[in-house]
């Protein structure tokens, strides 16, 4: 079957949506906890050097599948693999496939906390303090509320299509999200605190960056914050026309979700130590009390010491991690869609209303589980899947493809000693690198 395909319209369309879909909770939310957690300056600084070795070329690695193929995940990888490796492409899509509805099944749970966190300020402004801290308390019935309507917030864009949904909303969200970013940042450094904050965000301590835990939650958080390895990067880069500069794109994507985690450790880190100094328990034995739900405990008891401004505060901070999720969200839904669209026949329509409800079922399962299946999946997710999918990717591009692979076409590395080198690189290095990571991960388990 032929489908007529729908493309970005321009370079800084593509930018902002694929730096959306990198910029998420796993930036703003992820990121100031695993650094927190990790000794702060030791950790941002392995998150950038692991960054740089392993994310970036495995960013590249998958949008360079993507955009040569100009088809879904499923049908690239099993077009790449077709020659050497029969099959084993399109079953390496299909479970990057159902890792991208695995993210999804988390992350509209998470997303519908941030979007009921932005609503509860509002209604104690409005002296509805009953309905606000019900808002803002965890339960299973707000778990069910407020899950389907991000589900239906992603559908809702992705069913238009790239061009009038994912750029249109991408470069209208994007702006907002770096403004409100910017805007909270300047206020919470003014507040008392905030400079023992910045010291252990800003300054390593370098005993701390050889230790093996480090290194694997810094590798982790540096894939799931870039949205490497569930196929939605390889989706947009196939919506991009074939011999762009895929490699100043990357680059591009990578430095804007680079800048945006650095600055939400900027806004958080200090945060923690204004909570600290305003008299609240924020860590224990050098660990953040909660972990991952320090944002919905200890932030808002902060906001809320501030007075009226601290309820604007509030809405404005989870409002911004709201406008992240729902960035990051219609990547992931646009993976199966796509794949339904090209090689199942449905229309684009059907198939995002028929995934938004499987990742609806999948996430009213963990709701019922929740003590059991929440932290699993998210370690499945983040230290097993998507480097394993990246790993694929290395062995993909630097050995398994043959025809039409600029980088391993010899012809083309002898014409140009740059493409050479990167894909020296990509063929030997990374995968050497991520390998031995991944010994290290089962030395430790």
């Amino acid at each position: 079957m032929t489908t007529s395909r729908d493309f970005f319209h321009s370079r800084i369309g593509f930018v902002l949506a694929a730096a959306g879909s990198a910029i998420g909770l796993g930036n703003i939310w992820g990121f100031p906890t695993q650094a927190a957690n990790n000794g702060g300056g030791a950790f941002l600084f392995v998150y950038l050097i692991v960054t740089l070795l392993l994310a970036l070329p495995a960013l590249y690695a998958e949008i360079y599948l993507g955009n040569q193929a100009q088809k879904n995940p499923v049908s690239a990888l099993e077009d790449a693999c077709r020659e050497s490796v029969p099959n084993v492409g399109k079953y390496a899509g299909i479970i990057g496939l159902c890792g991208a509805v695995m993210m999804l099944s988390f992350y509209t749970i998470v997303a519908g906390w941030m979007l009921a966190h932005a609503l509860s300020p509002l209604f104690e402004l409005l002296g509805f303090i009953d309905i606000s801290n019900w808002l803002s308390t965890s339960s299973t019935a707000r778990n069910v509320l407020f899950t389907p309507i991000f589900a239906i917030l992603g559908a809702v864009i992705i069913h238009q299509g790239v061009n009038a949904g994912i750029e249109k909303w991408s470069t209208r969200l994007m702006p907002v999200l770096l403004l409100m970013l910017i805007g909270l940042i300047v206020y919470i450094l003014q507040q008392p605190g905030a400079s023992e904050g910045l010291r252990v965000y800003l300054i390593p301590d370098f005993s701390q960056v050889t230790d093996p835990k480090l290194v694997i939650s810094a590798m982790g958080q540096a894939f799931f914050s870039l949205s490497i390895g569930v196929g939605g990067m390889m989706v947009y880069g196939s919506y991009m026309k074939k011999d762009k500069d895929i490699g100043k794109l990357v680059l591009s994507i990578a430095t804007l979700d680079t800048f945006i985690a650095f600055m939400a450790g900027l806004l958080i880190i200090p945060a923690l130590f204004v909570a600290q100094h305003a008299g609240l328990e924020v860590f224990r034995d050098n660990k953040l009390i909660g972990e991952g739900q320090l944002i919905f405990s200890i932030l808002p008891q902060l906001f809320s010491s501030m007075g009226s401004i601290g309820l604007i505060v509030a809405f404005g901070f989870f409002s911004l991690l709201s406008i992240a999720a729902l960035t990051s969200t219609i990547s992931s839904i646009e993976v199966p869609v796509a794949y339904l669209v090209e090689e199942k026949n449905k229309t684009r329509v059907k198939a995002t209303w028929l995934i938004s409800g499987i990742v609806l079922i999948a996430s009213f399962t963990i709701i019922a589980f929740f003590d059991v299946l929440f932290g699993l999946i998210i370690q499945l997710l983040t230290t097993i899947l998507q480097p394993l999918s990246c790993l694929f990717y290395f062995l993909v591009v630097g050995w398994i493809w043959k025809r039409g692979n600029k980088l391993v076409d010899k012809s083309l590395q002898n014409n140009s000693q740059w493409l050479k080198i990167w894909g020296n690189y990509l063929r030997y290095v990374c995968p050497i690198l991520l390998s031995v990571v991944f010994v290290n991960v089962a030395i430790l388990n």
